[in-house]
């Protein structure tokens, strides 16, 4: 069980040395930053101007396939660097789980690529 913990101690000290470093440079913004705010920066839209139309207005279908197409690659990267850290340990089993795995995400890349989410106006 140690040695299952010490294995993990690299992430957790990356970990914390980031949440250091975000609350550090937050706090020194927050606190060294003038905060002047007016009438005008604190109104609803920063422009001054009030909204020309309503919120819920519908959004352009390309709008969702970027979206879309965001989490494919997120999710993409999110799983191929563990697996390619641990694939001695998986076997052929392993391989022919993330190339299904990589399939079923390009299937969802070719769809993106037909409805022409990749083309924008």
């Amino acid at each position: 069980m140690e040695t299952f913990l010490l294995d993990y101690l690299p992430i957790l000290i990356f970990l914390g040395v980031a949440i250091a470093f975000s609350v550090v440079f937050v706090g020194a913004a927050w606190f060294l930053a003038e905060q002047h705010p007016d009438s005008e920066k604190v109104s609803a839209y920063e422009s001054g101007f009030e909204a020309f139309t309503d919120s819920r207005g519908q959004f352009d279908v390309r709008f969702y396939l970027v979206a879309i197409l965001f989490i494919i690659f997120d999710l993409e990267v999110a799983f191929l660097f563990p697996w390619a850290v641990s694939l001695g340990d998986l076997g052929m089993f392993g391989w022919w789980s993330m190339m299904i795995f990589l399939g079923v995400l390009t299937i969802g890349f070719v769809y993106e690529w037909k409805k022409g989410a990749l083309e924008w106006e």
